[in-house]
């Protein structure tokens, strides 16, 4: 909250307790839904814009990804989409593959990931697989030993 917005809520002159709202901040929020046909499609772009605080929905069938932006809690967004179609509904649990260190883990590695993407394992609630996924000082030091930027490496490769 700004300084002008501040003071001219202090300055207003009303009957009552004004209590002041915190304002939610502009995200994006990526939801998997299984997408069987168009009129799923149609079906959760009129659930998703149908919310206060909305600027736009994007489906993307072939990946089950339901892509909401605005001025939404990522929380109620799912909630709605489960009640209202039926459907079973969780926020995107996939990044990128470039943004993981070791993709094939044993916890990070996923049959049913999109192409291009990898389970976000350090977000998921589960320590056993996040410690699985990160590599540990040997393993560094044994990948390093071979890689082209160290001058000191082997030159038999």
């Amino acid at each position: 909250m700004g300084y002008l917005d501040y003071f001219s809520n202090l300055c207003e002159f009303s009957h009552g307790r004004r209590k002041f709202k915190k304002r939610q901040q502009l995200q994006t929020v990526e939801i998997k839904v299984k997408i069987d046909c168009e009129g799923c499609e149609r079906k959760l772009k009129k659930v998703a814009g149908g919310m206060k605080g909305v600027t736009s929905v994007q489906v993307e069938p072939k990946q089950h990804k339901l892509t909401v932006v605005g001025y939404v809690d990522p929380n109620k967004v799912v909630r709605r989409v489960r009640m209202r179609t039926g459907k079973t509904a969780e926020l995107w649990p996939y990044v990128p593959y470039d943004a993981v260190a070791h993709p094939y883990a044993p916890g990070a590695y996923d049959k049913k990931a999109p192409p291009g993407y990898v389970r976000d394992v350090m977000a998921g609630s589960d320590p056993k697989k996040a410690s699985a996924a990160m590599a540990s000082s040997t393993e560094e030091h044994m990948s390093n030993a071979f890689s082209d930027e160290n001058p000191n490496s082997c030159s038999v490769m």
